[in-house]
């Protein structure tokens, strides 16, 4: 145990830039490829990549690798978010001080929060003639990105992408991040990580750019990704240069697999050419395991259905009712399909898809496959009429899909005036402007309106008289507990968290 701890080490971030597309995201990335990796090197790049490794010396003056994906906004950081996993480390949101936020901001920063990536504002262009830092600054608040010292703790840089002015900040910054963060990885674990392009080379054959997110690979070792693989007996650098080793964080390039591996898709590695080849036969057995993987596709999530049927016809038909039931969050796969009972292993293969179902038209389960689905609480059912089925799996759709959820403003009250508070309580006057308010809610704070806190309502007095609910045009007094000094002027915002 104590071995596997030191093999644990500092891994440098990768990090991915995104935002509107005519922010600057190409324009910093150039800037930071030209005048943090060597002259020299930088001019023998002959076949860009979409990744890059630059050095930038940290607080103490020691030098840090730290990774960049180039592909700006890339499709592989976006598709993976439905699953949590994580092609970068930390990602960039840039924004215009001239334009300030646009639609394809707004999606960027939607993308970051979901996939809990940590995020630094990079304010681009500030030596433009129309720039407005403060604008900006406001624009970002309007649309819920609360900057440091705004309103938020989203750290932020002022940058000028294309002079270089508040790049060292910026990467500086990232570093900081880095180390609050505490990204870590195992050095002795065969490596895995995701692919970030594929494509087929004319006189090289099919190659792979892959970013190692965990464990080391060396020459001699094996790759697969879903049912593509590949040997490692070319492998280059980011910068196109044969390689015998890598490890996490860095860009690699393979040559030579046997099929185009999907961008987006994960890979792991094998010590040699026999082990790959065992896991990859234990995927064909199991192909509920390669459609899991490609759940990402519709940006939905997937539930997998193993199907079984009396004839081909009967498995035709069925496909084409289960192609009509539609969600807008999630949508069913069937990853298996045969003609006759369903068995033992048709079990044993659903518990590689999480939430799969398993179900029978015109043919019944063997008990053994019944008692082992019970066991594992694997939804399984049997049909005899095509109607029937479809009405169940709409219910079953119903119950597994995700819920979104959505804040929907109950009342406001503007406050009138406001009086001396003791620890974190504090008592106010003031008229609901809307709807109405709530004892016991937790409500937003807003000044100038943008929120600049939170708090919970802990008495509510209409005519000195205690109440659970105030109406709308109604002056009232209430104890509020908050952290924060409340000032006449700031409005109270009651809100529900509503599941659709």
């Amino acid at each position: 145990m104590e071995n596997k701890k030191n093999n644990l080490i500092e891994c440098p971030p990768v990090v991915a830039v995104m935002g509107h597309i005519d922010h600057g995201k190409s324009t910093l990335l150039d800037y930071i490829r030209k005048t943090n990796i060597v002259d020299r090197e930088a001019g023998g790049i002959t076949q860009h990549i979409s990744a890059y490794e630059v050095i930038h010396k940290d607080e103490k003056g020691v030098d840090k690798k730290i990774t960049f994906l180039d592909t700006p906004g890339h499709e592989a950081f976006s598709k993976m978010r439905e699953r949590g996993a994580k092609i970068a480390d930390i990602a960039i949101l840039m924004v215009s001080a001239e334009d300030g936020v646009k639609p394809q901001t707004i999606e960027a920063y939607k993308t970051i929060v979901a996939s809990n990536t940590p995020c630094i504002v990079a304010i681009n262009k500030i030596d433009k003639p129309g720039a407005d830092i403060e604008r900006t600054k406001i624009n970002l608040a309007e649309n819920e990105i609360y900057l440091e010292n705004f309103g938020g703790q989203t750290p932020f840089v002022l940058v000028s992408a294309k002079v270089g002015t508040g790049v060292d900040e910026l990467l500086s910054l990232i570093l900081v991040l880095a180390e609050i963060e505490n990204f870590t990885g195992d050095t002795s674990l065969p490596a895995s990580g995701f692919v970030l392009e594929s494509n087929l080379d004319s006189k090289r054959g099919i190659q792979a750019t892959l970013i190692i997110k965990n464990g080391s690979i060396k020459k001699g070792m094996a790759v697969a990704i879903e049912d593509a693989s590949c040997g490692t007996r070319i492998m280059e650098n980011f910068l196109g240069k044969a390689v015998n080793d890598a490890t996490f964080s860095s860009p690699v390039r393979l040559v030579g697999f046997d099929k185009v591996p999907k961008v987006g898709g994960e890979f792991m590695s094998f010590e040699n050419k026999k082990e790959m080849e065992e896991y990859l036969k234990d995927l064909k057995n199991n192909p509920a395991k390669i459609n899991q993987n490609r759940a990402e596709d519709t940006g939905k999530k997937m539930i997998p259905i193993i199907l079984k049927a009396d004839a081909g016809g009967s498995l035709e038909a069925i496909e084409k009712e289960i192609g009509k039931i539609n969600s807008e969050s999630a949508e069913f796969r069937i990853v298996q399909k045969g003609i006759g009972p369903i068995s033992e292993s048709d079990v044993k293969n659903a518990i590689a898809g999480e939430n799969a179902i398993i179900i029978a038209f015109n043919m019944k389960a063997d008990k053994n496959a019944i008692d082992l689905a019970e066991k594992l609480n694997i939804t399984l059912s049997t049909f005899d009429i095509i109607y029937k089925m479809t009405d169940w799996l709409k219910e079953e759709m119903e119950k597994r899909r995700p819920r979104v959820e959505s804040v929907e403003t109950i009342g406001k009250l503007k406050i009138i005036k406001a009086f001396s508070r003791t620890k974190e309580r504090q008592i106010v006057g003031g008229k609901v402007t809307e709807g109405k308010i709530i004892l016991d809610q937790v409500v937003k704070i807003l000044r100038r309106d943008f929120e600049i806190g939170r708090g919970k309502i802990v008495n509510l007095e209409k005519g000195k008289t205690k109440t659970s609910v105030v109406e709308e045009g109604t002056e009232c007094g209430m104890m509020i507990e908050s952290k924060l000094d409340i000032v006449a002027g700031d409005v109270i915002e009651c809100f529900a968290v509503i599941q659709k």
